[in-house]
């Protein structure tokens, strides 16, 4: 019998891994599962992993394994792989926490095969080493400018509570940029469930008291993560959303991190990246974010990528149609 976690002895296993992915933490499972995903843990002696299931009709799921396992990864494939099957699960999404070349994780399941990650391949890592002005001089002249014009600008940057208010700046932003974005229930329950902890901070920049950008930092080990911004349409010249990153920066540096994940570019070469986006609009897309997250300075890091255990090919076969004939997989 697969050995079936509890929330609290999940939290123990996972403290042991200090470097361990917050998509693997007991906060992230609960948050998924408000939201339409069943949440399954199983541990052993070395190795562990929590595993999300989206229900299907005809008591079928679609399983992900985000960012883990967690251990001795071919330890824990036994279980998973009866925890999936348990669950009717027609294929089972393996994405794990390595960057691409590293040698230590290779699929072990029998018949996987490599597909599209759910989460961003391609990301900017900005190093927190050093002093803080060690940080601003490995940024691009122009981005350091940027930060300190805010400043002089009279942009102020403090902690809020006010998830409404991100929601209502995010919406002005999916409709300026064409992003998609989550309800602000979604973006509450995260801030309720990693705040809590200290271990997340929405931050918001004002001028005066109108609120011009805002975003969610978390802070797991020595890795912090830039997840969700927005930013409203007024006074953009004060340059509100460069020093808003900054201070998340300095938050994150606080908390012990040593680098700062800004979370999804395109997946390019750097090579193709610096060449493309020079020849796109600033506000096409991912194309503009990247243009943005490169002033940081950070180093362009690639996934190891992401592979399918499939149990019922034709189902799969049909739900990948479907899923393409949408644009993509969800989260």
């Amino acid at each position: 019998m697969t050995p079936i976690a509890t929330r609290v002895e999940w939290d123990e296993f996972y403290s042991r891994y200090p470097e361990a992915h917050f998509l693997q933490s007991g906060a992230w499972g609960d948050l998924k599962s408000r939201f339409g995903w069943k949440v399954v843990r199983v541990i052993n002696e070395d190795s562990g992993a929590q595993l999300l299931f989206r229900p299907l009709p005809f008591g079928y799921s679609i399983a992900y394994l985000p960012k883990g396992p967690l251990g001795v990864e071919s330890q824990i494939f036994p279980e998973i792989e009866e925890v999936c099957r348990g669950n009717k699960a027609i294929f089972l999404k393996i994405e794990p926490d390595l960057t691409e070349g590293d040698r230590r994780y290779a699929p072990v399941l029998p018949d996987s095969r490599a597909t599209k990650p759910i989460q961003p391949r391609r990301t900017v890592v900005v190093s927190l080493e050093g002093s803080e002005e060690d940080i601003l001089s490995r940024m691009k002249q122009k981005t350091r400018y940027n930060v300190r014009l805010a400043e002089k600008k009279g942009v102020l940057v403090r902690p809020s509570s006010d998830v409404a208010e991100f929601h209502k700046m995010a919406l002005a932003t999916a409709r300026r940029d064409a992003f998609g974005v989550h309800t602000g229930e979604y973006y509450q329950a995260f801030y309720d469930l990693f705040h809590g902890d200290g271990a997340c901070e929405l931050l918001t920049a004002y001028y005066g008291d109108q609120p011009l950008a805002s975003l969610f930092v978390l802070a797991k080990g020595e890795r912090a993560y830039y997840l969700y911004g927005a930013s409203s349409d007024l006074e953009r010249n004060r340059m509100p959303a460069y020093l808003i990153q900054w201070e998340a920066m300095k938050w994150a540096k606080q908390k012990g991190c040593h680098s700062y994940d800004m979370w999804g570019i395109p997946d390019m070469e750097e090579g193709e990246l610096e060449k493309t986006f020079t020849e796109r609009d600033s506000h096409d897309g991912l194309w503009g974010v990247y243009r943005f997250k490169r002033g940081f300075g950070g180093e362009v890091q690639r996934s190891v990528g992401a592979w399918d255990r499939v149990y019922h090919p034709g189902l799969y076969k049909l739900y990948s149609l479907y899923m393409n004939s949408r644009g993509g997989q969800s989260d």
